[in-house]
């Protein structure tokens, strides 16, 4: 049987300017764990701030995403604009305010948001394709606003939430390791870092989001 292989899209590098860190090196652990491969993406483009993670204070320097998230992935990342749905079985958004503020505008507009365009390309790729899209913490907001009348979760957070639905899909609550299964869309969603976690915790999201698709596709 060919080993089944993931992409994995970053959004730079540490939780509140770029992607998760926890979420994304666990989800990776999972996914080798359980006998499948990944690759890691990330737009190359400039991030939209960078956040000094001791202070939590905006730092006044610039700093690229994909050069950032090559932190994570030890070098080997992708442009996102040269993924290809064809090539994978599965796609994956770790997520940090990244998502929110690199991969979309979320964290600024809202509902009213926009996704970055080579994020809306993936994720309406595998859709067309019927390929299954994880998506972690806040990074399921992507899937609500790309595609609209689906089923996802963020966890307990009643602001977010209502923007999840004012984007046209549907929000429902989740603890702790929890995976939202919308199967008409092979969408794959858990709370992560969206509730107070531990690290633990956070493993077993992405243990289990992993194991879900996995299943989805055997």
């Amino acid at each position: 049987m060919k080993m089944k292989k993931f992409a994995i899209v970053l959004s730079g590098c540490g939780v509140f300017d770029g992607a998760e860190i926890h979420e994304t090196t666990l989800a990776m652990y999972a996914i080798v764990k359980q006998g499948a491969s990944y690759d890691v993406f990330a737009p190359d483009m400039e991030q939209h701030h960078v956040i000094n993670h001791l202070k939590g204070e905006e730092m006044n320097e610039k700093r690229n995403v994909m050069i950032e998230a090559a932190r994570i992935a030890r070098g080997n990342v992708k442009p996102l604009d040269q993924f290809d749905p064809a090539d994978y079985d599965a796609l994956l958004f770790p997520g940090g305010f990244g998502a929110a503020k690199n991969l979309s505008t979320f964290a600024f507009d809202g509902p009213n948001c926009k996704v970055q365009v080579d994020v809306e390309k993936a994720i309406k790729g595998m859709h067309k394709a019927g390929k299954p899209i994880a998506a972690l913490c806040i990074a399921p907001v992507l899937l609500a606003k790309v595609l609209g009348d689906v089923k996802i979760t963020i966890g307990q957070d009643k602001g977010t939430a209502e923007a999840v639905v004012k984007m046209g899909a549907s929000h429902e609550n989740t603890d702790h390791g929890e995976v939202l299964i919308d199967s008409e869309n092979k969408l794959f969603t858990t709370p992560c870092y969206m509730l107070d976690a531990t690290i633990a915790q956070i493993g077993d999201g992405a243990d289990n989001v992993v194991r879900a698709v996995l299943k989805s596709i055997a």
